[in-house]
This record gives C-alpha cells, sequence and structure tokens, in this order.
C-alpha cells in the first residue's frame, strides 16, 4: 500500500466520524444551517425587502419569502451581475455558474467563497466515503479523469463567469494535480467530439482508475476507446476501479456500460447542480444517496401533485414521507432564496435521509392527465432491458395527442438501440405494461381506451448526437430531456429516426 493510499483511508475514517455526528442529528443540522443563512444575510438588500430581521421560525421564513424560480429572483441577479455589493448574501460572489435558462436565456447562478467549498468537500466526501466503507483506496495511486466543460473563465464585472464542471477543474486538490487528466489544454476545447478524441489519444496509454462524468457522454468516451483500441475498456484499463457521475439516472446506461468494459465496475452517484451539491451515495450496499443536511442548504419541500396550487404546503426534513414526490426548494450560503431548482426527488429513507431523483417539475407527460415522471419510464426501460437483452443508448418520451387516421392518442417512445431486441413489439409490451403498474393514471386511460399502448420510433445510430450537436448542446454538462409534454423535441428528432 502507498503512502498515498495509507494516507487517503485515515483522512476516510475522519470524515466518516464527521459525517455521522450530523447524520443522527439531522433536524438539529437543518435547524443550524436555517439559522446561520438567517443572521448572516439579515443586512443584505433581500434580507431587508423580507424582513429578514423578524424571521425566527421555518413558518416565519414561509410567510415572508415566497418560492421563487431563477426568474422570481432575477432582478436581485441581475444587481449583483452588474456589480453591486450585498445584494443576495454578503459581499460579492466570487463566480457565476453559467447555465442554459428555457425561458429566461443565460442564468447566471452565483457561486460564493463559502458555497464552492462545500461542493468541493462534499464531491471530496463521497470518495472518502467509499473509501472508508469498501476499504478500497488503491485507486488513488492512478490516473483518474472528470469529463467536464472548459475550465476557462471569461471576466463579469470583476467576477469570474464559466460553466460549473470548469469551476470545479480549478479545486483539484494539488495532491490529485499529478494523476488528473486530461490536459489543460485538452480540457479547453470547446468541441465536444474534437475533444473527446483528444482526450482518447491522452488517456489510451495510461493507468486509468478513476473516471467521471454524465453516462451519456462517458459512453461516447468508452465506444472510441473501443474503435481505436479493438478492445473493452476494462481490459485496456486493468486497474479501472471507480466510475461516478450524476445528473442522470444510470440504470437505463448500466447494460451498454457493463458491455463496454467487460465487466462490472463499482460506481459512486453524485447529485450537484451549479445551486449546489445535494447529495452522494453513501452505501454501495443500498440505493439512494445522503442528503447533505450541514453543507450550507435549507432544504424544503412541496408534493409534486399540489406545487401549483396557490397554498401548497411547505415541509421541512422532518415532515417528508418515504415514496412521495417532492419538488425541492433550496436557500443557500451562495443568496439563492425558496429557489425552486426544478428537480423532484423522493425519499427512500428518512432514517438516514436519503433521496432519489425522480425527475423535473418541468419535464413530464399529463397531456391527458397521466402525470408520467422521468423515474417511472427509466424504471420501465430497466426492465425491458433486462428481460428482453437489449441494449440502448438514448431515448425520450413525447405524447402524440392527434395521431393520424382517427387512431388513439398514445405516448411516442423514440429509443436509440444498440442491441434490438429479438421482438420489439415483446420489447414495447413489456415497457407499457410496467409504465401501467407504475402509474394508476396511465393505467385507466389504457383501459379507458382513452390511449393506446405505447407506439416506438427508432432512432438511428448516433441520432441523439447529432440532435444535440444540432440545438447545440453537445457534450459538458448537457443532458437529453427525457419527458417532454409537447412535440418539440419529437419534431427536432424526426430527421434521425428510421421510417
Amino acid at each position: 500500500m502507498s503512502l498515498k493510499s495509507y494516507a487517503a483511508k485515515i483522512f476516510a475514517r475522519r470524515i466518516a466520524k464527521k459525517t455521522a455526528k450530523w447524520v443522527q442529528n439531522p433536524v438539529q443540522a437543518q435547524e443550524n444551517v436555517f439559522k446561520n443563512l438567517i443572521q448572516q444575510a439579515a443586512e443584505t438588500q433581500f434580507g431587508k425587502d423580507h424582513h429578514f430581521d423578524q424571521i425566527h421560525t421555518f413558518s416565519d421564513f414561509a410567510n415572508k419569502v415566497p418560492i421563487r424560480d431563477y426568474e422570481g429572483l432575477k432582478s436581485y441577479v441581475e444587481r449583483v451581475v452588474q456589480g453591486e455589493s450585498d445584494i443576495l448574501w454578503p459581499g460579492k460572489p466570487i463566480y457565476f455558474a453559467k447555465t442554459s435558462g428555457t425561458t429566461s436565456g443565460a442564468k447566471y447562478i452565483p457561486i460564493t467563497n463559502v458555497s464552492i467549498k462545500q461542493q468541493v468537500d462534499a464531491s471530496r466526501n463521497a470518495i472518502l466515503n467509499y473509501i472508508h466503507e469498501t476499504g478500497n483506496s488503491n485507486f488513488v495511486d492512478g490516473k483518474m479523469i472528470f469529463l467536464q466543460g472548459s475550465p476557462e473563465l471569461e471576466d463579469k464585472n470583476g467576477i469570474q463567469l464559466g460553466r460549473l464542471s470548469g469551476i470545479s477543474a480549478h479545486y483539484v486538490p494539488n495532491y490529485l494535480q499529478k494523476n488528473r487528466l486530461p490536459s489543460w489544454e485538452t480540457n479547453c476545447i470547446e468541441d465536444w467530439e474534437t475533444k473527446v478524441q483528444q482526450i482518447v489519444e491522452e488517456t489510451i496509454n495510461e493507468d486509468m482508475t478513476v473516471i467521471a462524468g454524465i453516462p451519456s457522454w462517458v459512453q461516447m468516451y468508452f465506444e472510441k476507446l473501443n474503435e481505436k483500441s479493438d478492445r473493452k475498456v476494462g481490459s485496456l484499463f486493468k486497474n479501472f476501479e471507480l466510475f461516478i457521475y450524476g445528473g442522470v439516472n444510470f440504470e437505463p446506461y448500466r447494460a451498454k456500460f457493463e458491455d463496454l468494459i467487460g465487466r462490472k465496475v463499482p460506481s459512486i452517484e453524485l447529485f450537484p447542480a451549479s445551486e449546489g451539491f445535494f447529495a452522494y451515495q453513501n452505501s454501495q450496499e443500498e440505493k439512494g444517496m445522503l442528503l447533505l443536511l450541514n453543507a450550507g442548504i435549507f432544504y424544503e419541500f412541496v408534493k409534486a401533485d399540489s406545487f401549483h396550487e396557490e397554498d401548497a404546503k411547505r415541509l421541512t426534513i422532518q415532515d417528508v414521507e418515504v415514496g412521495v414526490n417532492y419538488v425541492m426548494i433550496i436557500s443557500t450560503n451562495a443568496g439563492l432564496w425558496g429557489y425552486n431548482l426544478g428537480d423532484t426527488v423522493q425519499f427512500i429513507s428518512v432514517n438516514p435521509y436519503k433521496i432519489i431523483v425522480s425527475g423535473r417539475i418541468k419535464h413530464f407527460i399529463s397531456a391527458f392527465g397521466e402525470h408520467v415522471i422521468a423515474k417511472e419510464v427509466e424504471e420501465a426501460m430497466q426492465i425491458a432491458i433486462a428481460q428482453t437483452g437489449a441494449s440502448v443508448n438514448e431515448f425520450t418520451v413525447a405524447p402524440e395527442i392527434t395521431p393520424a387516421s382517427n387512431e388513439l392518442a398514445y405516448h411516442e417512445w423514440f429509443i436509440e438501440f444498440e442491441k434490438l431486441p429479438s421482438d420489439l413489439q415483446a420489447f414495447s409490451h413489456i415497457l407499457d405494461a410496467s409504465l401501467q403498474k407504475q402509474n394508476s393514471y396511465y393505467f385507466d386511460l389504457i383501459e379507458g381506451k382513452i390511449l393506446q399502448t405505447l407506439k416506438i420510433t427508432i432512432v438511428t445510430k448516433g441520432g441523439f448526437t447529432q440532435y444535440m450537436k444540432a440545438i447545440g448542446k453537445l457534450g459538458g454538462q448537457n443532458k437529453v430531456q427525457r419527458l417532454s409534454n409537447d412535440r418539440s423535441v419529437a419534431d427536432a428528432l424526426k430527421p434521425y429516426t428510421k421510417e
């Protein structure tokens, strides 16, 4: 065992003890975060406008601070972007994470010196937790790659601006710098296909032990490695021991990954965003991610079914229930207050508080009142793959409300297969039956002959990559939208489908 590997185990043990303390007192941890946030921001413009000096309880906060999305906070953010101080958080942020907005164009998410530290610590702690749980630390001696956006930053009125993954690249600790790939120059390449090809060149002969990124883009990297070497990734990188991912559910990709790698590799799921780092997988034996309750973020939850009601109840962690679909609302030490992140989560445990990401509050299908969410279609896909031996690269689902020839309406699944099922009709039946089993509204619509069973449209090999490139979202933190309540994605995909 190397000195670095031994030191990692000692550090991991120390972090595990610290984590256990707040995990055993989760409500108190959140109360401490809440009080600290209110006290620190009381003299900001937002704090004055919302009478933070009169907020003593969560009930006070809920009465004075409405739930907002980015548009609702935009007037404050714009003042920060213009260079004003003490608007949402004391002083100025040190970064803006630039993200794509659907209604507001580019969004500028503030990141403060305290919030970036907790983002970095959470990433580190996820790996240390894995080391402590498994006793495996040998991978720290090998090469590690994090597929991410360009680390080059712009200046915006004295504040650095870039993608979150690019900002994070500036915080790789010194003891990992020699292990880190790709080179800085390659990381700065903007064109994603060119970048991945260069990453292949730089890594193909290295001892890669840790690979991290959004599954769809890591898959592209693995495919190019296979093409160049004519070998499975697990054979090429004999010491590849850990895959770290976030952003999407990995399960629909798992079978394809195991085929590309040639063996199973342990993985860690993360739940990071520009707005904060919320959770990480803390057990190799259990599903779900540990919600980070002591890391500068105060959480609220609203039942997704009632979210759009005027008097929808705002809950704290002590009020949540297992298995309910909640919209997650955050207040942070970067100055986001009552902020609707847009993600929906479900608790799979409240001792400790562990979640799965179930989808996006804006990404669902309810054209007929069925309210199908991402978790349901992803689970259906996982079951169909397992039962048929098919392999799927990517998929998305949209409603067909006005089909031709007086047919009943239906859900259309756009699927890019790596390996077609031997019986596509059987595959379709498994998908539909699983969705009916999970979603009673969908079942009722099928039974009542309001909808017919789903139809599959096959996307050509590489079709989703071409689609993402066409809309300017190839690579980086961008993900294929899993669900749509209209035909916008479906229509844009049509040029990449088989007749």
